[in-house]
């Protein structure tokens, strides 16, 4: 039987206020639980993308991809390898016995597949097919970049129409990634619902604001806080100019509030989640978001890309140490698994190599691009989940919270996994 329970959040204001989280007793009963249980991972899928125009446009295409015409009334998403083997994929996670919830870390579709509704749908009815609970983060392809004219943004057809919806405005395109994939807040996608707590219910009165930001939530399970934040990858923090064509020919108001608000929601999200952790004596805490944000994208040895990303690692440096119990982050968007800890200087990394689960040693280190605190943040490890390539594959992940493993390529804390291709 449900039942509405008033669960106490002590906000980054220092505000205390109760929120409305529905939930039932064996939810509330896993909060403290020692059980162990695993998760699937994923993200950067189904990735379609349109048959390319120019080089750049070519990368994002997988080789072996064939590429449908755009149809008379609009585009197709281009290759549909991807969105054809989705199935398959979610029956196989169905199977995993071990496997009771699922996440997705956002971008679904490529950065040059165009931003519709009629996608989206495809997306959201194969998500339908899970057994278990999904959570989901927005990425930056499904809205910050639908402004970008190989997304859509900006384009016509032949009727003289906007093949993107909204003709690709952002923000309006996260209102409508909200309206489809969070229509009631605190309550995950999925076959199996799951109540978790979303700023939509739980924001700080101070800032009414954050209310819009329904995707963000956050639970607890087995000792273990989890909270989700809306940082898209790819448009560095949604500061890339937005197309011209489309809405002027400099950053408009609109794009600079959207980066001012969203950051400043996203970082009251964060201290409400440690807050709580700390409180409730969690013996470990999980970041679950897009963007890259120690990837340089392809930009050379430039970090201007990358700089808008500095409140969130800051925050996320300084919370983790404060904590001083293992804080795993988890973001998808550069595409290749990577297991390391961009805040300690020369950490061991590991990153995939083919198509394979192999991994070989990283060449770079991301610490170089936000070096934080010089004896660096040892209680902290990140995982990049793969995504956009063939095959399809997700991370298990394995909680524990009676275990305390070494930090290793493949555990940390409360914290195994490996990858899996069905």
């Amino acid at each position: 039987m449900k039942k509405l329970l008033a669960t106490t959040v002590v906000l980054a204001t220092g505000l205390v206020t109760a929120m409305p989280v529905l939930a039932d007793r064996d939810e509330e009963m896993e909060f403290h639980s020692d059980r162990s249980f695993s998760l699937a991972v994923y993200g950067d899928a189904p990735y379609g993308c349109k048959a390319p125009t120019s080089a750049a446009a070519a990368d994002e295409c997988p080789a072996g991809s064939t590429f449908l015409p755009d149809s008379p009334n609009g585009p197709n998403p281009g290759d549909t390898r991807q969105i054809a083997a989705t199935p398959a994929f979610i029956a196989a996670v169905n199977r995993d016995p071990r496997v009771e919830l699922v996440v997705h870390a956002g971008d679904i579709h490529s950065g040059s597949t165009y931003c519709t509704m009629a996608y989206n749908q495809t997306v959201f009815n194969l998500w339908t097919q899970f057994k278990d609970p999904l959570v989901y983060t927005p990425g930056d392809n499904e809205w910050t970049d639908c402004q970008k004219s190989k997304e859509g943004g900006g384009v016509k057809n032949a009727a003289g129409e906007y093949v993107d919806y909204a003709a690709g405005h952002p923000v309006a395109n996260l209102a409508l990634v909200r309206s489809m994939f969070f229509p009631e807040a605190g309550k995950t996608l999925g076959g199996r619902t799951k109540y978790v707590t979303s700023q939509a219910q739980a924001f700080d009165p101070a800032h009414p604001a954050d209310s819009e930001y329904v995707e963000n939530v956050m639970w607890e399970q087995s000792q273990v806080m989890f909270v989700t934040l809306n940082i898209p990858g790819g448009s560095n923090n949604d500061d890339d100019q937005w197309n011209t064509s489309a809405f002027g020919t400099t950053r408009s108001g609109p794009q600079i509030q959207e980066v001012a608000q969203r950051t400043a929601a996203d970082l009251r999200w964060l201290d409400a989640a440690f807050i709580q952790a700390k409180a409730h004596g969690d013996k470990a805490v999980v970041i679950v978001e897009q963007a890259d944000m120690w990837d340089l994208d392809g930009t050379g040895p430039s970090l201007a890309h990358i700089a808008n990303y500095e409140p969130f690692i800051a925050k996320i440096a300084a919370l983790t140490r404060d904590f001083n119990k293992s804080v795993l982050l988890i973001n998808g968007d550069s595409h290749k698994y990577r297991s390391d800890n961009p805040l300690q200087n020369n950490a061991p990394c590991v990153i995939e190599t083919g198509t394979g689960t192999d991994t070989a040693a990283c060449t770079d280190d991301s610490y170089d691009n936000h070096p934080y605190y010089a004896d660096g943040v040892a209680n902290f490890h990140r995982l990049v989940v793969h995504g956009s390539t063939f095959p399809l594959q997700y991370t298990r992940l394995n909680i524990n919270p009676r275990a305390s493993y070494p930090t290793t390529a493949s555990s940390f804390g409360p914290f195994s996994w490996e990858r899996v291709i069905p």
